[in-house]
């Protein structure tokens, strides 16, 4: 195979250094050589992977395109051409291999819009110009440019879109057509309950029925049934139904392809042409590039040859995305765009390459031209509760409260409303603004306190520190007396050079009048070595118990890491890692910047010795930074990592003494108060353990390690034993569920070690589990050490902001 990728010029160094040699060149007998044999050509292949993808996400498209294209008031057949081109055609020339593309809920509103406007072909004829605007902006290389839109204008967005899906569809549920508008939708609601139509409404009982209990179904049984997609198994339950019982009711109606209508130039008022271009457009790209984003954060959370898969080049995938929907226009379907729900299903099938999505688009096409006497029997009714379904789930109690702990949630609900009431090109459009204004409004805002304690100044400055801001800083720090110390705390992501040069002065006046100064915060980059003096007066209190100052060093840490390492590993020069040069260089970072800092309390903790308050047993996985996590410093933690956080229970004949003697020393000796076992998201160990199947492959030192981990798994299999599980959401997936449960598994397995047993009956032990999200960086902590009936619950720990009383 080797032999194929060698340049096949007689002078190329490759053919020199593979010892090959010219078809000229003769023999030791001076006969010619015979000409080299062609290499044979690579046939395609298709790995099985891709093969079982293709068919769970074409279960889960072809009942979703043709919901849509009703939705929108397109010709049914538009549904299934968009989805067939979204698979060939975004699929094969797209950037991001793994992402699926066709008919999309988020443009249903865009398009129905369209349809009534302006008709079906020249809504075909817009679709065109979009996917041209869509290459033109691809060649540009502007495509990273639609990921600065603020996360709560495009959940906002997806909600407005999912309240008038659903609104829309809720009349075809109850058997009657949906108006032109929301506010219409919602007046004309009282009048389509008083003429309800029965079967209608049975039927779309039944579809919601199957849609949300499918997944629920428990059990060994349940796990293997839930592998044919809930959106399958709704549909085709009520189609056998409507049909068995001969119920009188719209069923889909796909006429013959010969009649079906192509994209025609388009007609209308220019601006109202270009607008709804600019629209379909902006949806379409928005959607496709947060998808193919979303798609990379689900390849990374997977182990073996399927993390393979390289990142998107989000460019070529808005290129694949614009072609995509020049070809779907041309030949009458609906625009096309990334969709969530077949690229997840996609990911999670175990798909390898771009293949399993061009696959999904042929049997799309096998479906449209041999299937069409099934599909005619599908109730509408059941289409509409799918897509009603899909667009109530749009409007995401997730997302809102994403929002809300970021303090935006005025900017989702003017998106929001606006798409609601508006449109969707006016509630963005809104939302943007809302969101530069707000930004403007935490820009502009400061505040800055002075307070007195023990003799020192502290100097309290949260928020940004621009030059709007200076007037009140150099009022503020002209409230220092002459000769005090001062403490300069900066709770703030930027400041600006005028406010810069104001500490600068303020600070070399101070200290030629005898005083000192020290800063403290986020804005280590600032910091002089003046600053990094500890004064004689000694550190506030709370620099004593290490929490205020050692949080500071670790933003400064992280700050320097995040400036100076790229993703990839690679240093920001771009040069090749070296990782002895690396080394020296982060332990000459901590030499020069750190040490000075914390000399006093390590001295401190070399003569009196370690006294930590708690045992950490965490995962070995490299995201997980203990001291970032727990704002500790040290001396705060005595720390145990290994794979998989395991506690092996005590006395097993392949036990392992490390864990057992870490416990008992950190009990027995450092007399800590508490032990945490931590869990995280993407847990390798869990993910290899899921692999294997039982956690009882002992082949290696990995696998007979994970021995300790098979109760887990065990847990998890046993519907009679209650699981861990997260407060206000389900887990994202098996791998997540099982890394939930390890931490409850493992907290039983503590209690069997002796010393931690009488600890606890001697009440001076708390056990706690914890888990951390890497992805969302956020921390869940055990409601109850104990698992009771009802589970064993992770509650999210609220962030500073959350915890602020309102005064």
């Amino acid at each position: 195979m080797s032999s194929a990728c060698v340049p096949t010029h007689p002078e190329s160094p490759g053919l020199a250094r593979a010892g090959a040699a010219s078809p000229r060149s003769t023999t030791a007998t001076g006969r010619p050589k015979s000409p080299p044999v062609p290499p044979r050509r690579r046939r395609f292949r298709v790995e099985s992977a891709d093969l079982s993808a293709s068919v769970a996400v074409f279960l889960i498209a072809l009942p979703l395109s043709l919901g849509i294209a009703l939705a929108t008031g397109a010709p049914l057949q538009a549904g299934l051409v968009a989805a067939a081109v979204g698979g060939l055609v975004a699929g094969r020339l797209g950037g991001c291999p793994l992402q699926v593309s066709g008919p999309a809920a988020g443009l249903t509103v865009v398009t129905a819009d369209l349809i009534h406007r302006y008709g079906w072909r020249t809504t075909c004829g817009i679709t065109v110009l979009a996917g041209l605007a869509q290459l033109g902006l691809g060649c540009l290389r502007v495509a990273r440019t639609a990921l600065a839109v603020s996360p709560a204008v495009v959940h906002g967005m997806l909600a407005g879109i999912g309240v008038t899906i659903a609104v829309a569809q809720l009349h075809i549920v109850l058997g009657g057509n949906p108006q032109s508008s929301v506010l219409a939708n919602v007046r004309a609601l009282p009048a389509q309950l008083a003429h309800l139509h029965p079967a209608a409404a049975a039927m779309s009982a039944l579809t919601l029925a199957l849609l949300l209990g499918w997944p629920r179904i428990p059990g060994s049984p349940g796990r293997r049934l839930r592998t044919v997609p809930a959106a399958l198994v709704a549909v085709t339950g009520a189609t056998a139904t409507a049909s068995l019982t001969g119920l009188t009711l719209p069923r889909v109606d796909l006429p013959s392809w010969s009649s079906h209508a192509l994209a025609g130039l388009p007609e209308g008022p220019v601006l109202g042409i270009a607008a709804a271009v600019l629209t379909t457009t902006l949806v379409c790209s928005v959607q496709s590039l947060l998808g193919a984003v979303a798609v990379d954060k689900l390849v990374a959370g997977r182990t073996g040859p399927q993390s393979r898969v390289g990142r998107s080049d989000l460019d070529r995938e808005l290129l694949g995305q614009g072609a995509a929907n020049i070809v779907s226009g041309a030949l009458g379907g609906l625009p096309v765009a990334g969709v969530a729900v077949r690229s997840s299903a996609n990911v999670r099938s175990g798909a390898v390459s771009r293949n399993s999505t061009m696959l999904h688009g042929v049997l799309v096409v096998v479906a449209a031209l041999l299937m069409v006497p099934l599909l005619d029997l599908i109730p509408l009714a059941s289409l509409a509760a799918l897509v009603m379904a899909v667009g109530i789930q749009m409007v995401s109690l997730h997302h809102i409260r994403t929002v809300t702990r970021h303090r935006e949630v005025l900017v989702y609900a003017v998106t929001t409303l606006g798409v609601v009431l508006l449109g969707v090109l006016e509630g963005v459009v809104l939302g943007v603004a809302v969101a530069v204004a707000l930004a403007l409004h935490r820009l502009a805002r400061t505040r800055i306190t002075h307070e007195e304690k023990g003799g020192v100044h502290y100097v309290h400055a949260r928020g940004q520190l621009t030059f709007l801001a200076v007037p009140r800083l150099s009022r503020v720090l002209h409230l220092v007396p002459q000769g005090a110390h001062a403490v300069v705390e900066l709770d703030g992501s930027f400041m600006d050079h005028a406010a810069y040069e104001s500490l600068q002065d303020w600070r070399k006046a101070h200290t030629a009048q005898g005083g000192s100064a020290e800063l403290t915060g986020c804005r280590a980059g600032i910091r002089s070595p003046e600053y990094g003096h500890r004064p004689e007066h000694g550190p506030r209190p709370e620099h004593r118990a290490g929490h205020g100052h050692r949080a500071g060093l670790v933003r400064s840490g992280l700050s320097r890491w995040a400036g100076g390492r790229p993703a990839d590993g690679t240093p920001a020069d771009g040069r090749p890692v070296d990782s002895g040069h690396e080394l020296a260089r982060g332990v000459s970072a901590f030499q020069r910047e750190t040490a000075p800092l914390v000399r006093d309390e390590l001295a401190r903790l070399a003569r009196e010795g370690q006294r930590p308050s708690q045992l950490f047993l965490t995962c070995a996985d490299s995201r997980l930074v203990t001291s970032m996590i727990t704002s500790s410093g040290p001396g705060d933690l005595f720390v145990v990592r290994n794979v998989g956080n395991l506690v092996p229970l005590p006395g097993e004949e392949n036990g392992d003494d490390s864990v057992a003697a870490a416990i008992e020393y950190a009990v027995d000796v450092l007399k800590v108060r508490s032990i945490t076992v931590c869990g995280h998201s993407g847990c390798g160990a869990m993910q290899a353990l899921l692999t294997s199947g039982s956690g009882e492959e002992g082949t290696t030192p990995l696998g007979r390690w994970l021995r300790h981990a098979a109760p887990s798994l065990a847990r998890l299999a046993d519907d009679s034993r209650p699981w861990g599980r997260l407060a206000g959401r389900a887990p994202a997936d098996e791998v997540e569920q099982l890394c939930l449960t390890n931490v409850v598994q493992q907290l039983e397995h503590l209690r069997a070690h002796d010393s931690v047993a009488r600890a606890l009956a001697a009440g001076a032990l708390e056990l706690h589990g914890m888990y951390f999200h890497v992805g969302e960086a956020q921390a869940y902590l055990l409601g109850r050490a104990e698992a009771d009936e009802e589970g064993a619950v992770f509650e999210g720990v609220p962030g500073a902001e959350e915890l602020r009383s309102p005064a």
